[in-house]
């Protein structure tokens, strides 16, 4: 709903019918509603379950026999990881798997992490054959890291820069604030930097800024990098942070805001960046794959060193000190998203890989 309806939509306009494998939720009847087959997916993205798991692999191959359909089009690291693996049961004449990005799997250093990527690593190199697949990845860093571990051989390999941004959905209200706030959008997980973001709000609170920092979103008890709400809890109640969970309407809490910081560990593209430039918010973040492909440092906004919580501060801070700086790096934030990642583009470059192989 939130990354691809609009690539369903544009792909049944241009003569496409669209079936959708996925686990059900309240969206089920709007999607519906556009002509599109939904099919339940009993998916858990935390299972290790071993039947559970073959069944999720099964429901592929049982889909894929009933609807023949001419391409597969999977999403995110276990879908397009069971696709793979069900290819040896079907024909089709095409598989495009959309990568959101490399996280905890390729990019990790605990244990469990190098063990997946030992067995993921090999089950692609041995499956991804043949001239009817490609995979889609969403930055530079990403492709440079599939390269070195020779998964796939790079004239299969496409950048397509995230899901694309409504431009008109997301915009500036342009709305004065006494005081100035500055949001993280995003899951709370401590590789999305909440840890950082509360130690560096926590340094304004204890000088006595006049500034509120805010965090937005949930934890995600399926991610064991998850942060946990009693944290969450007790950050609130020292003062140092505000914590507003899942919002429905980001729109409105963009435009509540002055500035994003951002200080993730790694991503793929960050949604939450596109829409916050494209309502002409500054952003700071670490200088890491995903986060360089919007931030532009000194353009709109600053990139600092991974993990320089004193770089994340000063350049905080220098923002909250000149909103004509503020201004100008969210004009240009919405320029470059304009330029380059609005939903049209994404889904014409989209679509164009599904037009290849099929």
């Amino acid at each position: 709903m939130s990354h691809r309806i609009n690539l369903a939509k544009t792909a049944i306009s241009q003569g496409y019918q669209v079936s959708l494998l996925t686990n059900i939720s309240i969206h089920e009847n709007y999607i519906n509603s556009l002509g599109i087959k939904i099919i339940n997916w009993p998916i858990e993205r935390r299972s290790r379950n071993p039947i559970k798991e073959l069944c999720s692999i099964y429901y592929i191959i049982k889909t894929v026999r009933k609807l023949k359909p001419d391409l597969l089009y999977s999403v995110a690291i276990k879908p397009v990881f069971y696709t793979i693996l069900s290819k040896l049961f079907f024909n089709i004449k095409g598989s495009v798997l959309a990568l959101a990005g490399l996280g905890f799997i390729f990019r990790s250093n605990k244990f469990s992490a190098k063990f997946l990527r030992f067995f993921v690593v090999w089950i692609f190199r041995i499956f991804l054959i043949g001239s009817n697949v490609r995979l889609i990845v969403q930055n530079k860093d990403d492709i440079q890291l599939l390269k070195n571990l020779k998964i796939l051989s790079s004239e299969k390999i496409r950048l397509i820069r995230g899901a694309g941004i409504n431009t008109i959905d997301f915009y500036s209200k342009k709305i004065k604030h006494k005081t100035p706030l500055v949001i993280l959008p995003g899951r709370m997980l401590w590789d999305k930097g909440v840890g950082d973001f509360v130690r560096c709000s926590q340094r304004f609170f204890l000088d006595n800024y006049n500034v509120r920092f805010a965090l937005i979103g949930e934890p995600d008890i399926h991610n064991p990098e998850s942060v946990s709400n009693e944290e969450l809890k007790e950050w609130e109640d020292l003062g140092y942070v505000e914590y507003w969970g899942r919002q429905e309407n980001m729109l409105d809490v963009y435009n509540k805001a002055d500035l994003v910081c951002f200080p993730s560990y790694h991503e793929g593209l960050p949604r939450a960046l596109l829409e916050a430039a494209s309502c002409e918010l500054p952003i700071v973040a670490y200088d890491v794959s995903g986060c360089r492909e919007i931030v532009k440092d000194n353009e709109n906004g600053f990139l600092v060193p991974f993990k320089d919580e004193n770089g994340l501060f000063l350049a905080i801070l220098e923002l909250l000190e000149s909103s004509a700086l503020r201004r100008k790096m969210g004009l240009k934030g919405r320029q470059i998203v304009m330029e380059n990642f609005t939903d049209n583009i994404v889904i014409s470059e989209t679509i164009n890989v599904w037009e290849e192989i099929i």
